[in-house]
């Protein structure tokens, strides 16, 4: 499928070091297009219970939550800047990989996901799983993944 054949592109984004390669690939990707660009970050909540051992508070999580929107709005300014012109910033609450693979891109009618090959280090990668990985087995549409940029020049 051309490039121009897309018409929503989801990129989900953690906020780890690959964000900015990730969120530039996909403004490139939906100004080409002429797509409509979704940016996502899933909160995962539970993940601070068992890195605490307790219930994060209501004010912990609308911190959270508040912090969040807000970069992901710098995000959507940056795509807007680039000539992105229909932009939508998302916050889900839950684990990452349904909701990216299948949940989202059928709520939104997404037909390519632009992912970073990894945003956890390699403990966490076998502690939890890939995100990625997990996207690119079960996803609903096309999958685009984008490597950190050391990586891709090797």
């Amino acid at each position: 499928m051309a490039l121009s054949g897309y018409k929503n592109i989801l990129v989900p984004v953690d906020g780890s070091a690959v964000t900015q390669n990730i969120l530039d690939r996909g403004i490139e990707v939906a100004k080409e297009a002429g797509a409509h660009l979704d940016i996502l970050n899933v909160l995962e909540v539970n993940q601070f219970n068992q890195t605490y051992g307790s219930a994060v508070s209501g004010d912990v999580v609308f911190k959270l939550t508040e912090n969040t929107e807000d970069k992901l709005k710098q995000m959507k300014d940056k795509a807007e800047a680039a000539g992105v012109s229909d932009v939508d910033i998302h916050i889900r609450f839950g684990n990452p990989k349904p909701i990216i693979a299948r949940e989202f891109p059928k709520d939104h009618n997404t037909d390519l996901v632009i992912i970073g090959s990894t945003g956890l280090s390699a403990v966490e990668r076998l502690i939890i799983g890939s995100v990625t990985s997990f996207v690119v087995r079960t996803a609903t549409c096309d999958v685009l993944i984008v490597r950190p940029e050391k990586q891709a020049k090797k």
